[in-house]
């Protein structure tokens, strides 16, 4: 059983007496700490403060499909649960399991409580309307933070989608134009008494039109239109006007239409041409869908791969691939005078590491770089080996940060930004993310030519306690 003297030692009792200690020791009970075995569940009523004598335990938080490992208690003396002391809903945050054979002093909550009520009642009073306030504001705070994150990268992700979709909607209605036109030039030939023979030799006309691979410039393309047009005019061509700015723009020049004229004769002409011009639109209108639907297919797939819903947590990434996401997340904040250089080390190894945490940092500092550089510059991503490590870099152009503001970068709540600007994440809690998520560090190189985020991501996380 545990006695006082296996109390003293422990910094949370400095202060206490002997006599206080044994009131502890009495009201509360020795639980051994065995690897493997739960002591308290996560959501399960905190009735009880846990205190670890000696020993270690890991703590795990639900979230998806998975448990995710959020603290280890490690040193004696740190402790967990017993919110109900002070909230009569509170509820454990987490789920205790051991990891080391050790002992923990368990105190029921309302006990705790009491003893504290009796020993220090202003601390008492102090501690319940803390955790009450602190509560709220965290839980407001939060929420707010999340929802304007949320909209930003949801307006983000909308502005992307929005270029694809309308291309295709476009695209698709030209094409209802351009079957119409193919139909009504069909009905048209067949009704000029065009062969099959003939119609095979037209088909194979078509077939050897291919646009150019290098397209023509303005006054190329305007002096090609003009000299089809000439040639169309000479032909009976009535429609001379429509047609010869597509044949030009398909390639196609005067030997060529001599080889239709020569197949069809003047009086199918002129519907053979609207023919070959229409299914040749169909064919381009049907390359513009697909281009536009497959780049919304990327998007939708970078977005599910940035938000890591459908993978575990803690996996092996390529740090490349969660850069890139975010690079195509923040896409509409990339404006024209900024040139974005990817310098990326093939042989960089992937890392054990909680991607999508990783994937709000890149967010935050890419997001800051930007607006160091307010619309012109140029931001580089890097990454590079170092051993089983990566390390990235986020250089922008921008004027630098000075000697005080770099010192104070990672303090908590310190931002140099104004109200509404930012994603909400700041490098405060990027810090936290990198070194005690996955045990790596996070500097910063700012002069006149610009800023250098340093991130080095060790090859397997190690969160620090």
């Amino acid at each position: 059983m545990l006695t006082v003297d296996d109390l003293r030692p422990l910094g949370l009792f400095d202060g206490l007496t002997d006599d206080q200690l044994s009131e502890l020791v009495a009201a509360g009970g020795e639980v051994g700490v065995e690897p493997g075995v739960e002591l308290f569940r996560e959501a399960e009523p905190a009735d009880a403060w846990w205190v670890l004598v000696d020993g270690a335990l890991d703590l795990f938080r639900h979230v998806g499909q998975e448990n995710v490992l959020v603290g280890r208690l490690t040193r004696p003396g740190q402790w967990a649960g017993g919110f109900r002391a002070w909230d009569a809903h509170g509820i454990y945050l987490g789920t205790a399991v051991g990891v080391r054979p050790g002992r923990v002093l368990r105190v029921p909550a309302g006990l705790l409580r009491a003893r504290i009520d009796a020993w220090f009642p202003l601390g008492g009073h102090l501690v319940a309307g803390l955790f009450t306030t602190a509560r709220s504001i965290e839980a407001t705070a939060r929420q707010r933070e999340s929802l304007v994150t949320l909209g930003k990268l949801a307006a983000g992700l909308a502005h992307e989608l929005n270029n694809p979709a309308a291309a295709a909607t476009r695209a698709v209605d030209a094409l209802a134009a351009a079957s119409e036109s193919l139909e009504a030039s069909l009905a048209r030939l067949a009704a000029g008494g065009v062969t099959a023979a003939q119609f095979t030799e037209l088909g194979d006309l078509r077939r050897q039109v291919t646009p150019p691979a290098v397209p023509l410039g303005p006054l190329a393309l305007a002096d090609l239109e003009d000299d089809l047009a000439d040639w169309l005019d000479a032909h009976g061509v009535t429609r001379s006007w429509l047609l010869a700015p597509a044949l030009a723009a398909s390639g196609v020049d005067r030997a060529w239409c001599d080889q239709v004229a020569a197949a069809l004769g003047d009086a199918a002409l002129e519907p053979g041409l609207e023919w070959v011009t229409s299914s040749l639109s169909v064919v381009s209108l049907l390359a513009e869908v697909k281009e536009a639907t497959g780049r919304v297919f990327d998007l939708v797939a970078a977005m599910k791969s940035y938000s890591q819903m459908d993978r575990a947590s803690l996996q092996r990434v390529d740090v490349r691939e969660g850069l890139e996401n975010t690079l195509v997340m923040l896409g509409h904040r990339i404006p024209p005078g900024v040139t974005v250089v990817r310098a990326y080390d093939d042989a960089a190894p992937l890392v054990q590491a909680y991607a999508g945490e990783l994937n709000q940092v890149w967010t935050n500092l890419i997001d800051n770089a930007l607006d160091a550089m307010d619309g012109a510059g140029t931001l580089r991503v890097a990454t590079s080996g170092a051993g089983q490590d990566v390390v990235v870099e986020i250089h922008d152009t921008g004027p630098g940060m000075s000697p005080a503001v770099a010192a104070r970068a990672f303090d908590a709540f310190f931002t140099t930004k104004g109200v509404g600007k930012g994603v909400g994440l700041g490098l405060d809690i990027a810090r936290r993310i990198v070194e005690e998520r996955h045990g790596g560090s996070i500097g910063i190189d700012s002069g006149a030519g610009g800023t250098v985020l340093r991130v080095l991501v060790p090859g397997r996380a190690q969160q620090r306690t």
